[in-house]
């Protein structure tokens, strides 16, 4: 049975300074938190190099996950897959970017399916949390450039 969350935030910063960083797949390690110890381009995207297509790695090259893009739409929107990583099978995200006044309004959806039965709610909460924390740090990350 697949799973769902979504989460809003809103940053003062403006829809393409979110995006210039949601975007730079390299770059997460520099404002997505703790889980996020490095960050890394693991194939590039065409014909952006961090666009559809691109693979990031997240964590490190051990322990963490491989997500490929697979919408890029400068500056309203980002689309991922997962494609290792975490106890889940069809994990799919959308963050949009969306205008708010001067800033931005900042919404990350997912749904995905759970690898073990009966896992869907703790996993969403732990996903969910973990998705949460990006966006929050996303959102800083872009005033504290502006």
């Amino acid at each position: 049975m697949s799973e769902a969350f979504s989460v809003t935030v809103t940053s003062p910063a403006g829809p393409e300074r979110v995006f210039d960083l949601l975007a730079d797949n390299a770059g997460w390690s520099r404002w997505a938190g703790p889980v996020v110890v490095r960050s890394w381009l693991a194939r590039p995207g065409s014909p952006e190099p961090d666009g559809v297509g691109a693979v990031r790695g997240l964590g490190t090259r051990l322990v963490g996950s491989r997500e490929e893009i697979t919408e890029f739409r400068r500056p309203e929107l980002i689309g991922y897959r997962m494609l290792s990583g975490q106890p889940v099978r069809n994990y799919v995200a959308q963050v949009r970017l969306d205008p708010a006044g001067e800033g931005t309004r900042i919404t990350w959806s997912a749904t995905f399916d759970p690898v073990l039965p009966g896992s869907g709610p703790l996993l969403r909460r732990w996903l969910g949390g973990i998705v949460a924390g990006f966006a929050r740090r996303l959102a800083a990350a872009a005033a504290d450039r502006g």
